[in-house]
């Protein structure tokens, strides 16, 4: 037995070793968004000159294939070039975010946080602990892919072990455990959303709510936080590694008791922070809430990346104000500049994967490609959960070409609900299932503009790393998770386990 499972061992390693090298030897990320962009270009040319069309699920619109090699096409491609760029969101978020995350970071108060507290924990469970918050991060929206793989990164360098595999846990948490949570996030109003106005279209009056996979993703929590926890101790960190790069001695000199007394301070500062904005938001009336009272949607929510900056900004602040490094304002920019100089490399890449996510979005090939593959899914006639776990599979692939979850969901849905509900199928079970799937491979797909991020933060520890140093290390939560998550959704499915209050997979069970 322990010889298969060393086979197995060695098997996997050679394999995931083939993904790194096959995929280091692609063009460097820019060039490889340009050549990306320039693809796509020649692509919807050739696809349009066969007068390719798809009806577009909801709508009932007829949509072609544009060609951008047309006079449209031409100048679409010159008018929205800079739009392209100074509008792809997570530009924004990610300078924005860095500009607090990296003030806290310069003056000193992320590495004594780390000395003061997780340092202090059971190493053995802070690999749970990445796992888990990554997950949970999702609360922060988008903002949780910029926070939590390189803080994960930094602990586990700090403890001694590889900081690739602490960066690894904290992406995958983030990005394949997105959906799931222990409390209703955005994602939840998001989805149900989507789901009721399709049952609404088909004349159905079943309404999904978000709390409709409530109990299914709050299980989910905790089955991820294990299986990645066991993936990255028994799979990645193997794999890796010792470290042994720059400051390999993984030895930090003891917090003296002005740094002590900096992060006391920037304690309660945070706490002061919290208390003023939970006022705010129980506040009779509070701009924060909606017009119901609700939080999901909110102002709150929709400016959460502003309130997390600002919270960043209080906190490193009051640290460098206690420790001296911030005697004046003109100190408070000094280390944002510093901050926003290690995203220069970000910045460059960004304008490339902006350009070609928007044009493969405008020539409406992503469209084309989804509603297609739903057809001939749907074309098979097949029956019973094997078509429930086909559909999850689809979805798991077309979340390479779609990495928006409500974009896809919005081309899904149409289709799908309406073929499972004649199948008598609850529309909260297949949201489910197509959850699970969406989430499963977002930190393999090249449009998921965060992981470019992530391989910024990763060349602070590997210069030479690739996009397919990145995959590789990913490509096992990407399967593991999804593979689990689909047992877990049968399980619920054949045990009679309610995905939420009153959901069962049958509309009439």
């Amino acid at each position: 037995m322990s010889n298969n499972n060393e086979q197995s061992s060695k098997g996997m390693a050679r394999f995931l070793n083939f993904i790194e090298r096959a995929g280091n030897k692609l063009p460097e990320p820019f060039m490889l968004f340009v050549y990306l962009a320039g693809f796509t270009i020649l692509f919807s040319w050739v696809v349009s000159l066969f007068g390719v069309t798809v009806e577009e699920p909801g709508t009932g619109e007829e949509v072609a294939i544009q060609s951008l090699v047309s006079g449209e096409g031409l100048e679409y491609i010159l008018t929205s070039m800079l739009d392209n760029f100074t509008g792809f969101a997570p530009l924004g978020l990610v300078l924005a975010m860095m500009l607090g995350i990296g003030l806290a970071d310069k003056v000193g108060l992320l590495e004594t946080a780390i000395k003061s507290t997780i340092l202090k924990a059971p190493k053995s469970l802070i690999t749970y602990a990445v796992i888990f918050v990554g997950i949970l991060g999702n609360l922060a929206s988008d903002a949780a892919f910029v926070i939590v793989p390189p803080l994960a990164a930094m602990v586990f360098y700090t403890i001694g072990r590889h900081p690739l595999a602490g960066l690894a846990a904290g992406f995958a948490g983030v990005g394949s455990g997105f959906t799931a949570n222990i409390i209703i996030a955005g994602t939840d109003a998001l989805l149900s959303g989507i789901s009721t106005e399709v049952m609404e279209s088909i004349g159905s009056d079943i309404v999904v709510t978000p709390v409709d996979n409530w109990y299914f993703m709050i299980v989910s929590v905790v089955i991820l936080s294990i299986t990645g926890a066991l993936v990255t101790e028994k799979i990645i960190e193997p794999r890796l590694g010792k470290y042994e790069g720059k400051g390999s001695e993984n030895e930090l000199e003891a917090s003296t008791t002005l740094e002590k007394k900096g992060f006391k301070n920037a304690v309660i500062s945070g706490l002061v922070f919290i208390v003023i904005l939970i006022i705010a938001l129980a506040w009779p009336g509070s701009a924060l809430r909606n017009e119901e009272g609700g939080i999901i949607p909110s102002t709150f929510l929709d400016g959460i990346v502003p309130i997390i900056l600002f919270f960043f900004i209080t906190i490193g602040i009051t640290y460098g104000v206690t420790v001296k490094k911030i005697e004046s304002t003109r100190d408070i920019s000094g280390f944002m500049s510093e901050a926003m100089k290690d995203m220069s490399g970000f910045i460059v890449l960004i304008f490339a994967a902006a350009q070609f996510i928007a044009y493969f979005d405008w020539t409406n090939i992503g469209t084309w490609v989804a509603v297609s593959g739903a057809n001939a899914l749907e074309a098979m006639n097949m029956t019973g959960l094997p078509v429930v776990v086909g559909f999850s599979m689809l979805t798991a692939l077309m979340n390479l070409l779609i990495f928006s979850g409500s974009a896809q969901w919005a081309l899904e849905a149409p289709i799908f609900l309406q073929m499972f509900y004649l199948l008598d199928y609850h529309p909260a079970f297949i949201q489910a299932a197509y959850r699970i799937a969406d989430s499963s491979t977002n930190i393999i797909t090249p449009m998921n503009p965060y992981i470019i991020v992530v391989l910024a933060f990763m060349r602070e520890y590997n210069k030479k790393a690739g996009l397919g140093t990145l995959i590789s290390l990913m490509l096992p939560y990407s399967i593991i998770f999804f593979l689990i998550w689909v047992v877990l959704l049968i399980a619920f499915a054949l045990l009679g386990i309610p995905f939420g209050p009153g959901v069962d997979m049958y509309i009439n069970q």
